[in-house]
This record gives C-alpha cells, sequence and structure tokens, in this order.
C-alpha cells in the first residue's frame, strides 16, 4: 500500500476493510472493526465481505452499528487512525442514509416523549414505598 499523491491525507491504492473502519472512526478498536464485519455488519458494494477485503475509492459501505444504519461512500483511504476532522475526509454519507438516520433519531424521540417522568428522584421515603410494592408482587 503505497501513497500516491501530496495531499494532506495520504491516498492508498487499496486498504484493508477492518483498517479502514478503524482509522475512519466507524468503530473504537480494529478488533471491534472486524467482529463487526465477521457477524455480517459490514458490507461493501451490497456483498458482504471479509476483514482482509481490500477496499478502494468510490466503494460503497453499509455499516450497522446499534440501530444506526450507515451508507457510505469512500472518498479517501487511510491505514492510521487521525483526528475525527481528518476521518471524516476519509468518507460521504449518502443522501439517503442522512435522511433515514434524522427519520429515526426524530422517530425516537417521538416515542419517548410520551412517558411521564418524575420531575424529581424519589426521596428516602417514596423509595421504601416502591420497595415495598415491588415486593408485595
Amino acid at each position: 500500500m503505497t501513497p500516491m499523491s501530496d495531499s494532506s491525507l495520504p491516498s492508498f491504492v487499496a486498504v484493508r476493510a477492518d483498517v479502514w473502519l478503524w482509522a475512519a472512526r466507524m468503530f473504537k478498536t480494529r478488533s471491534l472493526a472486524k467482529q463487526a464485519i465477521d457477524g455480517g455488519k459490514v458490507d461493501v458494494n451490497g456483498t458482504g465481505c471479509k476483514p482482509s477485503k481490500t477496499l478502494h475509492v468510490g466503494d460503497t459501505v453499509r455499516l450497522t452499528r446499534g440501530e444506526e444504519r450507515l451508507e457510505l461512500e469512500i472518498m479517501a483511504l487511510s491505514e492510521q487512525r487521525g483526528p475525527a476532522s481528518a476521518a471524516q475526509l476519509l468518507y460521504r454519507e449518502t443522501e439517503a442514509s442522512r435522511v433515514a438516520r434524522e427519520q429515526l433519531r426524530e422517530s425516537r424521540r417521538l416515542s419517548g416523549a410520551g412517558l411521564n417522568r418524575p420531575p424529581t428522584r424519589p426521596n428516602k421515603q417514596e423509595r421504601r414505598e416502591l420497595r415495598r410494592l415491588k415486593d408485595f408482587s
């Protein structure tokens, strides 16, 4: 993997999928990226992949992290993890993915709005009453 240009980000011909996901800050460690790939949570160009699959500029990556689903287009390659500002230059999220993520966030926000939460934490007497109720049932 030799650098091809003299830009601020080194540009590689190809990079392993687990290394790129780690460098792009999609996962905190490379082993977590490898586990996600092995678990089928990452697709490259519409097909599953292995951690050693080589990624190229222009490839599309579909990624699932918890409830979050991302569809990314690879803009640059890197084998080193840098600051978040540099990692954001490695990919571009598709518009459809961004809209879907915003809709999911909004639906989660609205579904949590119906909960009647108490304004304060229970005091000692209220905690004792709660324990009595829980022990009774």
